[in-house]
C-alpha cells in the first residue's frame, strides 16, 4: 500500500491535469486556434468533454483564421454564373447568402450548448451582412459582449447604423443590448502566414538613382522608422497607437453618419473610435477671444459631431502644453472618451480590459488627446505632428500674416517688438511638399531645400532621385528632352 501511494505522488503532471484547472483553461484556451482545440478534443474522452463541458473554452471565439467560414463566392453582379450553378430556394435573400459559411457554424456550436459561452467574437475580414449582425445583437442564443468586425465583406453600413440605433433606443427591454464593444473601423491584425521567399526586383538604371535610393539610404530610413516607434513608445510608455504621436488612424475617414450613429450609442455600446471634443464641436463654448483688451468674442462655424482621427500624444498644444476641451485621463475621465484598444481582449470581455492601455513600465496610463481633421486645420503638422490650440494660434491672426503685419499687430495688441522677436514665431502650417502634407516651419527646414542649379525647392523625402544639393529633375544625368504629348 505504501509503495503504490508513493508511486502514485512520482507520477508526473499531464496535460489532461493541467487544463482540467479551470483558471489555466481560461488563459490557454484564447491562445489555440480553432482547429487545435478541435483536434485536441478528438485524442479522448477526456478530453472531448474537457472541450464541449467547460464554458471557458469558447469564452474568446476567432473565427478570421477559419478555412471554413470563408466565403468563396463571387458577387451576385458578376453575370449570376456562380449563383445559377448553386441550388437554392428562391426566397434565400442575398444576406442569407453571403452568411452561409458563418451560419452553419454557429448553428454547430448551438446544438453543442457551446454558442452561448462565446462573450468575445472575432470575425474579422469574413463575409458579414448586416443580418447576421443583427442576430447577434438581438437574439437570445447570443451572448457576446465584444464584437469585431474589421474589413468584413458583404456589409452594408447604413443598415448597421439602423441596427446599432434601433438596439439603444429608449423603449428598449432592460438589460439589453447585451454587445458592449464593436470594433469597426480600425485595421484588423495582420495574419501569419509562412514564409515565402521573394523574388528580387530588378534596380532602377543608375541615371535615375539619387542619394535616397542608395542601399545605405534605405537602411537608414527603416531604422529611422524603427528609431521613431522606439522613441514614441518610450516617451508615451505604451505601445498603443492611441496615446502617442501617430496621425492619422484610420486609412478611411469615417462618414458623418457615423459620428451621429456613436452620438446616439454613448454610454451604451462603445467602439474602435471617440468622438472628437475641440471646441468647435460645443455650442456653448465655439467662440474665441479677439483680445484681451477689447475683450469681444466671435463665434467660430459650429460643427456637427465628428469622429476624431488623429492622435496627437500625451504632450498637448506645443505653446501651452494642454488642449481647451480638456485632457482625458484613464480611470478618471468618463468612459464614452476613450476608444477601444485593438487587438480585442482574449481573457476578459469587460469594456475596462479593452480599453485600458498597457504602459511599458507599469506606471499610470498616460493622457489622451485625439481630434478630427477639421478641428486642426492649419494647425497641425503631419510630419511631427505637433500642434497649436485655438488659443494659441489666435485664430490665425499671427500665423498667416507677413513680417512686416505681424509688426504691425504686435504694436496695436501689445505694444512695439523687435523685428528679431517676430521672426521666432512660428506658429501654423504650410503644404510646401504634396507628398508630406502641411508640415510647420522646423519641419520645412529640415527636409525643404533650394536646388543650387534651378534654384526652386524640393523636398528630399518626396523626391527620391534628389540630392542635399540639387533637385530630382537636375540630379538626372541623362539628357533631359519634353515630348509632345
Amino acid at each position: 500500500m505504501a509503495l503504490s501511494q508513493t508511486f502514485d505522488n512520482t507520477m508526473p503532471t499531464t496535460l489532461l491535469d493541467l487544463l482540467s484547472n479551470t483558471l489555466v483553461l481560461r488563459q490557454t484556451a484564447p491562445y489555440l486556434p480553432v482547429s487545435a482545440i478541435y483536434a485536441l478534443a478528438a485524442t479522448s474522452k477526456s478530453f472531448h468533454n474537457i472541450v464541449h463541458q467547460s464554458p471557458e473554452v469558447f469564452r474568446y471565439l476567432d473565427l478570421s483564421t477559419v478555412k471554413s467560414a470563408v466565403a468563396h463566392y463571387i458577387p451576385l453582379d458578376s453575370g449570376g454564373i456562380s449563383w445559377r450553378a448553386e441550388r437554392m430556394d428562391e426566397s434565400l435573400t442575398e444576406d442569407e447568402f453571403y452568411s452561409g459559411p458563418l451560419r452553419g457554424i454557429f448553428s454547430k456550436l448551438s446544438r453543442r450548448n457551446l454558442l452561448r459561452n462565446v462573450h468575445t467574437l472575432v470575425l474579422d475580414g469574413l463575409s458579414v451582412p448586416v443580418d447576421l449582425v443583427r442576430e447577434i445583437i438581438a437574439e437570445d442564443r447570443f451572448n457576446v459582449r465584444i464584437l469585431s468586425i474589421r474589413e468584413v465583406k458583404n456589409l452594408n453600413e447604413r443598415k448597421l447604423m439602423q441596427v446599432l440605433r434601433y438596439a439603444v433606443r429608449p423603449t428598449r427591454p432592460e438589460g439589453t443590448p447585451k454587445l458592449k464593444g464593436l470594433y469597426i473601423f480600425g485595421p484588423r491584425e495582420p495574419i501569419p502566414t509562412e514564409h515565402t521567399p521573394k523574388k528580387k526586383k530588378k534596380p532602377p538604371p543608375k541615371a535615375t538613382q539619387g542619394i535616397t535610393s542608395s542601399k545605405g539610404a534605405q537602411i537608414g530610413a527603416e531604422w529611422n522608422y524603427r528609431s521613431l516607434e522606439a522613441l514614441n513608445t518610450a516617451l508615451t510608455r505604451t505601445e498603443d497607437k492611441w496615446y502617442q504621436s501617430s496621425g492619422h488612424m484610420f486609412s478611411k475617414r469615417p462618414s458623418l453618419e457615423w459620428a451621429e450613429t456613436i452620438k446616439a450609442c454613448e454610454g451604451i455600446i462603445f467602439f474602435d473610435a471617440v468622438l472628437c471634443r475641440g471646441p468647435r464641436h460645443d455650442a456653448q463654448t465655439a467662440y474665441i477671444n479677439e483680445g484681451p483688451s477689447t475683450g469681444t468674442y466671435h463665434p467660430f462655424s459650429y460643427l456637427n459631431p465628428a469622429i476624431a482621427t488623429v492622435a496627437l500624444g500625451p504632450a498637448g498644444c506645443s505653446s501651452c502644453h494642454s488642449a481647451p476641451e480638456g485632457i482625458s485621463v484613464f480611470g478618471q475621465s468618463p468612459a464614452a472618451r476613450f476608444p477601444l484598444l485593438s487587438p480585442p481582449p482574449l481573457h476578459s470581455a469587460s469594456l475596462r480590459a479593452a480599453q485600458m492601455p498597457v504602459t511599458t513600465d507599469g506606471s499610470a496610463p498616460p493622457p489622451l488627446i485625439v481630434r478630427c481633421e477639421y478641428c486642426l486645420r492649419g494647425r497641425w503638422c503631419e510630419r511631427c505632428h505637433k500642434w497649436w490650440d485655438e488659443t494659441c494660434y489666435a485664430g490665425s491672426a499671427i500665423a498667416s500674416r507677413t513680417a512686416l503685419q505681424q509688426v504691425e499687430y504686435l504694436e496695436e495688441t501689445n505694444g512695439a517688438l523687435d523685428v528679431r522677436h517676430v521672426k521666432e514665431i512660428k506658429i501654423g502650417v504650410k503644404r510646401d511638399c504634396f507628398g508630406c502634407g502641411h508640415t510647420c516651419a522646423e519641419c520645412k527646414e529640415v527636409f525643404i531645400r533650394k536646388c543650387r542649379q534651378c534654384r526652386n525647392e524640393y523636398c528630399m523625402a518626396d523626391n527620391d532621385a534628389s540630392s542635399s544639393t540639387t533637385c530630382d529633375w537636375c540630379n538626372y544625368t541623362a539628357r533631359r528632352t519634353v515630348e509632345p504629348y
